[in-house]
C-alpha cells in the first residue's frame, strides 16, 4: 500500500516546523516531544500547564485530523506482543539517546546541533539496514 500524497506531507511538515519554531521563540522551550512529555511526568514546579497544553493539542490534532480525513484503517494481524516490545525499544532509545527522533531531526537539526545530526544519522541508516534485513534477508513485505 503506497499512498504518499506529497501535499500533504510537506503542510504537515511545514505546521510541525513552525510549531517548533514558534514555542522556542515564544516560550524559548524546544519541542522534543519525548521531553515535553517527561517533563509532565516529573512536574517541576510552575511548568506543568504548557506541557500538558501541547500533549492535549497533539492529541485533539489526531481526533480532528481524523474528523476531516476519515478513519485511519492501522495495520493487522501484527502480534500485541511485538508491539509492546517496539514501544519498550523506542522508550529506551529515546532516553539513552536523549530525544526521540522527531526532537533530533526537527528541533535538533534546526537549532545546529551536532549531537542531533549524529543521532538524525544513526537513525536514517538504523531505518535502512532494518528494511533491508526486513525485507531482502526475511523476505517481510509490507
Amino acid at each position: 500500500m503506497h499512498d504518499f500524497t506529497p501535499v500533504s506531507a510537506l503542510l504537515g511538515g511545514l505546521l510541525i516546523g513552525l510549531a517548533s519554531v514558534w514555542l522556542l521563540a515564544a516560550n524559548g522551550r524546544i519541542a522534543g516531544i519525548s521531553g515535553i512529555l517527561h517533563g509532565l511526568v516529573v512536574r517541576p514546579a510552575g511548568d506543568t500547564l504548557w506541557r500538558f497544553m501541547f500533549i492535549l493539542g497533539l492529541i485533539l490534532a489526531g481526533f480532528a485530523w481524523q474528523a476531516i480525513a476519515g478513519p485511519y484503517l492501522p495495520r493487522q494481524g501484527f502480534p500485541l506482543a511485538w508491539v509492546a516490545v517496539a514501544g519498550l525499544l523506542v522508550g529506551f532509545g529515546t532516553r539513552m539517546g536523549g530525544g526521540c527522533t522527531s526532537g533530533h531531526g526537527v528541533c535538533g537539526l534546526g537549532r545546529l546541533s551536532v549531537r542531533s545530526l549524529v543521532a538524525v544519522c544513526v537513525f536514517v541508516a538504523t531505518g535502512i539496514v532494518a528494511t533491508f534485513v526486513t525485507r531482502h534477508l526475511l523476505g517481510v513485505q509490507s
